[in-house]
């Protein structure tokens, strides 16, 4: 098998792949999945640069990437879920990587019928970063329709999702992000636009619900709540993540507004719902770019100039 790994922490050149890898076991309840495509998250730059260490410490040679969209070529006796030869998309079990690869072995509960509506290299955009806009405004908030909600860095592969997810809902969407995105976020259903470079935090008003991909500035995003409002921070300040996973603690015991914070583990549901948003048009991937994997450091470096809009992804 082939596989991106990498042995050490650093920059985007300590990615390759590596070839004749042993294909992992397929347990009783496992499937094997034949990777079609897989995305490159945001979040992983700053894992494999070692930033993340104290938070989420790897151990080498470690593999990278969460989604993957595929077909099931092998199921343990167990399995319920899934058939062989059947078209699927999913993540790697929680706090794991690997999906950059030919291929990958997870529980059964790890995947689903993949959209039947857009091709695997569109698909692939979604399942994590999907799943995670999905979990927040309809799990951990309950967002209504008429709420206003802020989506702060609203290009990523999560804040595009949250975007649309937002709108459908009816709710009144305001999106922060760079000034190259703005006229595109309003095609995708944003009712402000702002660029997050010149926009006055405090010029805003009130929200239902703020989302931030960001990370930075915490404390005067909770000052933008109304009474009752809910902050759902999902990124680590990547200069001081120690600092902010400390600041979310300590502002979650704080009960005059609601801090939402929480670490994406989508369950089989969230997984079949996401494709069925997908499938009727509410949600649509969003994709920067489709590379080869053997293109995975160039993929780390366009990730690291930053401006990517939703998310690249690479086929084996």
């Amino acid at each position: 098998m082939r596989a991106v790994r990498y042995e050490r922490y650093g920059g985007p050149e300590v990615l390759a792949v590596a070839d004749g890898l042993p294909t992992p076991p397929v347990g009783a309840a496992d499937v094997r999945v034949e990777v079609a495509a897989a995305a490159v998250g945001g979040g992983e730059a700053p894992i494999r640069a070692g930033r993340l260490r104290r938070v989420l410490r790897q151990r080498f040679p470690a593999g990278t990437g969460v989604d993957f969209v595929g077909t099931v070529v092998q199921a343990g006796p167990a399995v319920t879920r899934a058939g062989v030869g059947d078209a699927v998309w999913g993540v790697m079990p929680h706090g794991t990587f690997g999906a950059l690869a030919e291929s990958v072995v997870v529980p059964q509960e790890r995947v689903a019928a993949a959209p039947r509506s857009v091709p695997a290299h569109e698909a692939a955009a979604l399942p994590s970063s999907g799943t995670t806009a999905l979990h927040a405004l309809t799990r951990r908030v309950r967002l209504e329709r008429g709420q206003r909600l802020l989506v702060r860095g609203a290009a990523g592969g999560v804040g595009v999702v949250a975007v649309q997810l937002g709108a459908s809902l009816g709710a009144h969407v305001t999106a922060l992000a760079g000034a190259d995105h703005l006229s595109w976020l309003g095609g995708l259903g944003a009712a402000e636009a702002l660029d997050h470079r010149t926009t006055d935090l405090g010029g805003l008003g009130r929200f239902d619900v703020v989302l931030d991909l960001v990370g930075t500035r915490l404390s005067e995003l909770r000052g933008l709540l109304v009474r009752g409002g809910v902050l759902v921070p999902l990124a680590l300040d990547p200069a001081r993540p120690i600092r902010s996973a400390l600041w979310t603690a300590a502002a979650g015991l704080d009960r005059r507004t609601r801090i939402a914070a929480f670490s994406n583990d989508p369950s089989p549901r969230e997984l079949e719902e996401l494709a069925e948003l997908v499938d009727r048009g509410a949600v649509a991937p969003v994709v920067a770019a489709v590379l080869e994997m053997d293109d995975v450091v160039r993929a780390h470096r366009m990730l690291e100039r930053g401006g990517v809009r939703g998310k690249i992804v690479l086929t084996p």
